[in-house]
């Protein structure tokens, strides 16, 4: 069975255990109290077994069964449909993980169904039922008590974020490769973060403010109100997440830039200086052929080259060696290659 705590509640006492749903109802006809079902991932069967007691909208029983809804609140008639994403930051991996929990509300019972382990709804329960004059004020009042206790989970989430954020700004010096990478991911579960947390804001208003025909109880608007407060620092502080990652990766970009930049210039002295060495190389090996090529021409020893057999041919082949390699290195020395 998927039923975690059921119980029936008059004047803010529990006053009986029932041990099935069947009996739930009965006990709440004829006590005329408030019932407060805890359901963990339940069937359909028994999701419909609830809702045709209380009569809840099919479409609201619909996105319960299905989850994967966004934070909000709905209204079906005398019936208050809330969706919650809580949160949980996980210390061996760094990263947050994020639950769903749905709260069906109306005059006598609050039904919760819940898709992930947190938040921790025995607590709640515990808490609640040790202030039997606070419970006594019904479904409202175990709303501010489910609505309190995630945007208290909430609290260890940011600054598990901030932890890794500050981790992150150290790094961005250091060189490492995966800083980028770690930025996106990060930002990433912000913006979830902040999808989780940013309805909240209206819909508290909405409860503390109440309808036309019904306004909450002074005390309850208090705790709405407080519960609120907490809400709009936690979004402050997830607007200045988001604007450091974006900080972040901006400087990271820049950085990279800069190292490309560096490596591009030393690439570039590199092929310079590569280059000069080229030049020298090619200018001294063009200096030393010039002998070579006029010394080959002579050793080729035809009858018909008179040089041969002249007294200067000597001299003047010598000459002209020494002529052309000196010719070659005064124009390899002006154009500046030796």
């Amino acid at each position: 069975m998927s039923i975690v705590d059921n119980a029936v509640y008059v004047n803010g006492h529990r006053t009986r255990d029932p041990e099935s749903l069947d009996e739930t109802y009965f006990v709440l006809r004829q006590r005329q109290g408030m019932a407060w079902i805890g359901l963990y991932r339940p069937d359909d069967k028994e999701l419909r077994s609830v809702a045709d007691e209380f009569d809840l909208s099919p479409l609201a029983v619909e996105d319960a069964l299905t989850g994967h809804q966004r934070a909000k609140l709905e209204h079906y008639g005398d019936t208050q449909f809330l969706v919650l994403r809580p949160a949980r930051y996980l210390d061996d991996v760094e990263k947050v993980e994020f639950g769903e929990i749905h709260v069906f509300a109306g005059p006598d019972f609050v039904v919760t169904v819940r898709h992930a382990e947190s938040p921790n709804l025995a607590r709640v329960r515990h808490r609640m039922e040790s202030q039997p004059e606070f419970l006594a004020l019904g479904p409202e009042a175990v709303l501010y008590a489910i609505l309190d206790q995630v945007v208290d989970e909430y609290e260890p989430v940011a600054a598990g974020l901030e932890n890794d954020i500050d981790e992150i700004e150290d790094d961005l010096f250091s060189g490492d490769p995966g800083v980028s990478k770690r930025i996106y991911e990060l930002s990433r579960q912000v913006i979830t973060f902040q999808r989780a947390t940013g309805p909240l804001t209206a819909m508290l208003q909405e409860l503390m403010s109440g309808s036309p025909d019904h306004r909450p109880d002074p005390d309850l608007q208090d705790h709405f109100r407080d519960v609120l407060d907490h809400t709009l620092r936690l979004s402050d502080r997830i607007s200045s997440f988001r604007a450091l990652l974006q900080n972040a990766l901006a400087v990271n970009a820049a950085l990279v830039a800069q190292r490309q930049n560096e490596e591009m210039r030393l690439l570039t002295e590199s092929s310079i200086a590569q280059n000069e060495q080229t030049k020298r190389i090619s200018s001294w090996a063009a200096i030393l052929f010039a002998p070579t090529l006029v010394g080959t021409i002579y050793g080729m020893n035809f009858h018909t080259m008179p040089e041969l057999d002249w007294v200067f041919g000597y001299p003047m082949a010598i000459g002209l060696m020494v002529a052309m390699g000196i010719g070659l290195y005064a124009t390899f020395k002006h154009n500046k290659w030796i």
